[in-house]
């Protein structure tokens, strides 16, 4: 406490870490903490309420990580689930790595792995080789989008479902996209189809908060016309990724960046040109989303056996 009696601004004072706000409705970076599979429990429950509140944490400087150590700290944190479709880094159980030199340019508005119906709760990313210059990350609260929605627009929102799918319109997300990296996609990420159908606000099972539930893999709205269904989503969409609603993050070597893949969307920004940039990424496994009304999301395709 200073000495006028003011609590400093960047400590979560009923968390005991050492916190900054980044964003004014979303992201926080920790300081003082080595992120590693021997934390003590009582900091790794700090860290987990932490990411509740701000959505997303950064911590820099962990260079103590390498690929095992971050699968085992990701443990430590939840049930670490491989990619559907894409295979893990070699050597590894978990980890899925993000190569701008082989495609790995996320460089549009999404939520991870919403096509299938448990999709992950958290995503832990580390950056192994940053740019010069570029290669930002930011996120967005859909938490908060859905707080500040019209009242109009959360009643209609609150009744309606979307398809997600992994064979979305990569083409039509990339205008620039070649077609070499166009039949990858094709041959790797959707080798298999998934169909998913979710509400378009859950029910957060931690926080009660209502969510959005949209990005780049929804394929529409159930029960409206192509034309009313995209009209919409842009118009939702748009909420969520509002300025004001968004953190950015410049990355340095040795970053790691924690988030609530519940409540957040996210876009890596492509502005790095030829520079090479790698991270890696391992996702904890997640609960199926409830709507408010008590239904679950349901799996479309393909049939569950």
């Amino acid at each position: 406490m200073s000495a006028d009696g003011h609590l400093p601004l960047n400590i979560d004072t009923d968390l005991g870490l050492d916190i900054r706000r980044v964003g004014g409705r979303i992201g926080a970076e920790v300081a003082g903490v080595n992120l590693s599979a021997d934390l003590p429990g009582d900091t790794l429950q700090a860290i987990e309420k932490a990411l509740l509140r701000h959505k997303v944490l950064f911590f820099r400087d962990q260079h103590h990580l390498d690929d095992q150590g971050q699968e085992a700290f990701a443990q430590r944190l939840g049930e670490p689930q491989a990619h559907p479709t894409v295979p893990v880094r070699e050597g590894t159980k978990y980890l899925l790595e993000l190569n701008s030199e082989h495609g790995g340019r996320a460089n549009s508005w999404h939520t991870d792995v919403t096509f299938v119906p448990a999709y992950p709760k958290a995503s832990i990313l580390r950056a192994v080789t940053s740019p010069e210059y570029g290669g930002d990350t930011v996120w967005a609260n859909t938490a908060e989008a859905y707080n500040r929605l019209p009242e109009p627009l959360k009643t209609l929102a609150d009744g309606l479902w979307a398809i997600h799918t992994n064979a979305y319109d990569y083409a039509a997300s990339r205008p620039d996209v070649s077609s070499e990296a166009l039949e990858k996609y094709r041959a790797v990420f959707a080798a298999t189809v998934y169909e998913t159908e979710h509400p378009l606000v859950r029910v957060h099972p931690e926080t009660g908060e209502r969510v959005l539930i949209l990005g780049h893999f929804v394929k529409a709205l159930k029960g409206l016309s192509t034309a009313d269904s995209r009209r919409l989503f842009d118009s939702l969409q748009e909420q969520v990724i509002k300025l004001e609603n968004t953190v950015r993050w410049r990355w340095r070597e040795g970053d790691v960046a924690i988030w609530d893949n519940r409540a957040t969307q996210h876009y890596a920004v492509d502005d790095y040109g030829d520079q090479r940039r790698v991270m890696r990424r391992v996702t904890l496994a997640g609960d199926t989303p409830v709507s408010i009304d008590g239904r679950s999301s349901r799996l479309i395709t393909p049939v569950q056996a």
